[in-house]
Parts: structure tokens; sequence; C-alpha cells
């Protein structure tokens, strides 16, 4: 198994009453998995706990095992949805370790990162109509119309359709830094402020910490929520 050390820390910031991200961490081996839950009710709150605990109870070995975690959480989204009769709906991310290498689950909009060395990638796609209008040229990035696209995701737990995740192999090496990240970080948080908190490796603790505090700094309008874990050895 991968020696790691990890943390995680998470804001409600000051657009909303409670906090609707929600996050697990095990180390031994790597569960780390975030979820943000879709608007500010009941069916977000549910949606976010729902899926984060069935993705934990059942992710198995490789992508079949994750894929079929994943398809289980739509179901049961779905289900609580239905019991509502309104929206229940959350992202789903996770960064887990089994016998075969380590594993990216990706549903939604919130991120992986990884730095390695001086470089900072991010290693998912968020599942938004701004992601392809991006990719596309389909208007410019601060746009009016960017902007509301963001909040327009076409892939998310309790979909109707029950999308699949993405699944990524990773192989980790001795000082890679990885972070999870709802968009609460993601979408305050410059890259460049990203890669100098991550970049002197300190405690992972102080890092997540670091981030959640440059969330609420940049305004605090949404839960903001980080996962950091260093790869000490292999």
């Amino acid at each position: 198994m991968t020696s790691l050390t990890t943390a995680t820390a998470s804001t409600i910031g000051r657009r909303y009453d409670a906090n609707y991200d929600v996050a697990h961490l095990t180390e031994t081996p790597l569960r780390a998995v975030v979820a943000d839950g879709m608007g500010d009710g009941p069916g977000s709150a549910r949606a976010g706990r729902t899926a984060v605990d069935t993705f934990v109870e059942l992710a198995g070995e490789g992508p079949a095992g994750i894929r079929a975690a994943v398809a289980e959480a739509q179901r049961r989204v779905g289900a609580i949805g239905r019991e509502l009769g309104g929206l229940a709906g959350c992202t789903l991310t996770a960064l887990v370790e089994t016998p075969s290498g380590c594993w990216i689950a990706q549903v939604g909009d919130s991120r992986v990162y990884r730095l390695r060395g001086n470089l900072l990638e991010l290693l998912t796609v968020d599942h938004t109509a701004a992601w392809l209008g991006a990719v596309h040229g389909w208007y410019a990035f601060d746009s009016p119309q960017a902007a509301a696209a963001r909040y327009r995701l076409t892939r998310y737990i309790g979909h109707p359709d029950e999308p699949e995740p993405d699944v990524l192999h990773v192989a980790p090496r001795p000082g890679d830094v990885f972070l999870l990240c709802t968009d609460g970080i993601a979408e305050q948080v410059t890259y460049q402020r990203i890669q100098e908190i991550l970049t002197p490796r300190t405690e992972p603790k102080a890092m997540a910490d670091q981030l959640v505090a440059a969330a609420d700094g940049a305004g605090g309008k949404d839960n903001a929520t980080a996962i950091v874990a260093v790869v000490d050895s292999l």
C-alpha cells in the first residue's frame, strides 16, 4: 500500500445556512471522496450523504467495482428524488486505492488536481455546459453565458439517465500531492493560488485549511471542501 499523509477541511461560506458538501477520508487503503449537493434543500443534503456513504460501502476492485458503486449511488439518490417529488442530486469525485492501483471516479464538477514536481494538473473534466463551451469556443470564458453555464451539470448523481462516471487510473509517485475539492474551491481559488498553497508541501492539514480560507477570502460564495493527500512513499 502507498504511504500517505492526508487531511480534509471545509467551510460553509457566506451564501448558505448549512454545508451541503460531504467528505469522507480514510488512509489505509486510501478512500477520499467529496460530494457537492445541488441547491440548498433536503434533496441536496440527503443526496450528498447517500452518495458518499454508498460509494465508500460498495466501491470494489478496479473500474468495474467503482462503476457498480456509482450505479448504486445513482439508484439510491434517484429514489430520494422520487420520494421528495423534487430535485435530489450531487456531484461525486473520489480517489481510491486498490490492489490494482489508484483510481479516480468523476461525476459532476468537483475536481481532482495533482501537483507533481512544479506542475499542477487538473486530472478530471467538469461535466458542465461551461466546460463544453470553453472547449468548443461557444462563448468567452468570463462572459455572462459562461457564468450561467457553470450551473448546468451534464452529469450528476441523481440524474434521471443515471450517467456513468469517468474512471481514470493514476500511478502515484513519492512527493505527489493530490487535491480533491468541490467547486467552492475550484471556482473561487485561482489555479496560481492553489499551486502556491500546495507547492511548499507542508502538512496536509495546513494546506487544506489554507485552501478553504482562500475560498472564504475570495467571497465565500459557496460551501468549499478540500481533501489533500501527500504521497510519502510507495
